[in-house]
């Protein structure tokens, strides 16, 4: 057996240096000044062009590339031992999102601060975002919890850093492309700042390799057998988010690394912690060189962010281990739960229509440049009453089909944001838009209708076997958005300036909606409304577990798949409307459970209307805030919704 596992290490780090080595002379030929490998292994080592190309620019590229990628697959590595989460690292915890948000808000606020001390801006972000999701996710740390919770961190810190970025625009104008994750290097500074603290840390890692191999037996045996298991967990923490800080601080976040890199040592039958994390830096080095070559071959003449390819190479494979690990796990039935004294249809319905015609003749008649009232005139009349209308219209669809998502995942976190659908619907258009980039932004819905619906194929392909899962369907979710959100990224840096009109739209805006979107949302919502409201009774009976429900006669699958289709279709509905806007449809039914109850009915009527307030105020706050300039009402609804999730999950029990 030793032989065997000596020989699988020994496959592992030759096979893993070769191809690391090999990359690197591609990665060192690859650029704007071209020279062959023949010309490079020649004159490398003589005084002129092409040495002075290697030494300033591309060596300390490839350097940073190496050394980022192992501390990311370490850092990935320690992370999935201590939180029990083959899901976890640095990327899916939220921890490169908390690290990228402090340091754009250093960037605005304390420009001084970021510039002397760019790692400890980083690391403090890390740590607030770690100790949020361990805060979150409970004692016992279940994988599917831990993910979605780190997703919703992720989003938290992202709408963040989006609305800065919109807020500050001048400040933060060169930070698309490390914010995407970039190996970019001017110079060795990078290097000599992360190479001493990632190698520290990497050597500290190495020494708790045996504590980790008793603690990961069981915390109850490591404690049995005198291991002091606090100071290992804390300890194995703190170098793992020190470790991804430092490489945020330098390179921004890069995702995917951390979990690719650990499952691939795993496969191969690596075993042992000491082994695992030597083999995870060879190989993280390696997959992170590897999708910089990829991004420099795939577009020679333009800067594809390294983390945007890490992202659509890495999300397959979170695919591969959603399903593993939903297979793994053994899905409980339970009940969506609810007030236990509803408040009365003819009570709550009521006050919501005042509450929202209120809103609505508020955010219509108000001017924000004179900050006065105006009821009349051919602009109100033209621009603002269709823009109130639309988004009110539209918070109704959305929130219609969170009903539909959570009932049939039975999962309170479920929404067309996190099943893919938003992310998929906006990498379709951004698509559409690099493929006839003199195609108005008018038509870039067309593209969103088919991003979504492929969004919707995968999940069908993908779950039909398992007879559409809750956990299974929830973490495809989280891969398929994690693979929008990276082609998002490389079409964007692809189609170059000529994004700017559709930016604002992949944000989520009701801004320049006519008469013609009233019409067309009237017509959608009244033609979704009638399958939406007929699948309600059978949602009822789902929530009671598959096996119940099947006792009762109804067809489980058949259920799963109109309910999956008809908020795919609500949701792409929405999209192709206002754009990608998230957070309505898993904000306004938790909000209304409170109210009603969990019977789908009133829970349908109930979030339709709290969800059209929440659109219509998100869309006013938006227009005012900074008048004449709009904040696109997706980041506002992010920004409102998001800390009221974290409540949520810090409620939420199992």
């Amino acid at each position: 057996m030793g032989w065997i596992a000596a020989k699988k290490s020994f496959v592992s780090l030759t096979g893993g240096f070769f191809l690391l080595l090999i990359l690197s002379v591609i990665h060192l030929t690859q650029g704007q000044a071209q020279y062959t490998v023949a010309e490079l292994v020649e004159q490398v080592w003589i005084p002129g062009r092409i040495q002075d190309i290697i030494l300033s620019l591309r060596l300390p590229r490839l350097t940073m590339g190496v050394i980022a990628g192992g501390a990311l697959a370490v850092s990935g590595a320690a992370l999935q031992t201590l939180t029990r989460n083959p899901l976890a690292s640095a990327g899916t915890l939220g921890i490169n999102s908390g690290a990228f948000f402090f340091v754009v808000a250093s960037m605005i606020f304390f420009p001084g601060l970021l510039g002397s001390y760019p790692f400890v801006t980083a690391l403090c972000g890390a740590v607030l975002a770690a100790v949020l999701v361990i805060l979150l996710s409970g004692k016992q740390m279940n994988p599917v919890r831990v993910a979605l919770t780190g997703m919703i961190v992720s989003l938290f810190f992202a709408s963040l850093t989006g609305a800065l970025q919109l807020l500050f625009e001048n400040q933060t104008n060169g930070l698309f492309l490390w914010g995407a994750g970039t190996l970019v290097q001017m110079n060795w500074n990078g290097v000599a700042f992360s190479a001493p603290v990632i190698g520290l840390s990497f050597l500290a890692i190495l020494l708790l390799s045996k504590p980790l191999d008793t603690f990961s037996l069981g915390e109850d045996i490591a404690a049995s057998l005198g291991q002091r298991v606090l100071t290992v967990k804390l300890l194995t923490w703190i170098l793992a988010i020190v470790m991804a800080a430092a490489t945020v601080s330098v390179v921004g976040p890069i995702g995917f690394i951390g979990l690719m890199a650990p499952h691939i040592v795993k496969m191969i039958g690596v075993k042992g912690h000491l082994q695992i994390f030597i083999h995870s830096f060879l190989w993280g080095a390696t997959l992170l060189v590897g999708a910089d070559v990829l991004g420099r071959l795939i577009q020679p003449a333009q800067e594809i962010p390294a983390g945007a390819m890490t992202a659509l190479l890495g999300s397959p494979w979170l695919l591969y281990l959603a399903w593993r690990t939903a297979k793994a796990l053994k899905q409980g039935d339970r009940q969506m739960g609810g007030t236990r004294s509803p408040v009365k249809m003819k009570i709550i319905v009521p006050v919501l229509l005042v509450s929202s015609a209120i809103v609505i003749l508020i955010a219509y008649s108000y001017n924000a440049l004179t900050g006065g009232f105006d009821w009349s005139g051919a602009a109100v009349w033209t621009f603002r009453a269709p823009r109130v209308i639309t988004a009110f219209l539209v918070g109704v669809m959305l929130a219609m089909a969170g009903v539909l998502f959570q009932g049939v995942l039975r999962n309170p976190l479920a929404d067309a944001s996190v099943i893919g659908v938003t992310s998929m619907g906006g990498a379709g258009a951004m698509l559409l838009l690099v493929m006839f980039p003199a195609l108005p932004p008018q038509l870039l819905p067309l593209g969103a209708v088919v991003g979504a619906m492929t969004a919707l194929a995968i999940i069908l392909f993908t779950a039909w076997k398992n007879n559409f899962q809750p956990i299974l369907v929830a973490l495809i979710g989280i891969a398929i958005s994690a693979f929008g959100s990276a082609a998002i990224q490389v079409f964007v840096v692809k189609a170059g300036l000529s994004v700017s009109s559709a930016l604002v739209w992949l944000s989520g805006s009701t801004y320049g909606n006519s008469w013609g979107s009233v019409q067309f949302a009237i017509i959608l919502l009244v033609v979704f409304l009638v399958p939406a409201v007929y699948l309600t009774r059978s949602l009822d009976g789902l929530m009671f577990g598959d096996d119940v429900a099947s006792g009762l006669g109804m067809n489980v699958r058949s259920v799963r798949i109109g309910a999956l289709f008809t908020g795919v279709a609500i949701s792409t509905a929405a999209v192709s409307i206002v754009g990608t806007i998230g957070f309505i449809g898993l904000v306004s039914p938790h909000i209304a459970r409170r109210l009603t109850g969990y019977k789908h009915l009133p829970l349908l009527i109930i979030s339709g209307l709290l969800g059209g307030l929440l659109l219509v105020t998100a869309d006013f706050i938006g227009r005012v805030v900074i008048a004449p300039k709009d904040i696109p009402s997706g980041l506002v609804v992010a920004l409102i919704g998001t800390p009221y999730l974290l409540y949520l999950l810090r409620r939420m029990k199992g």
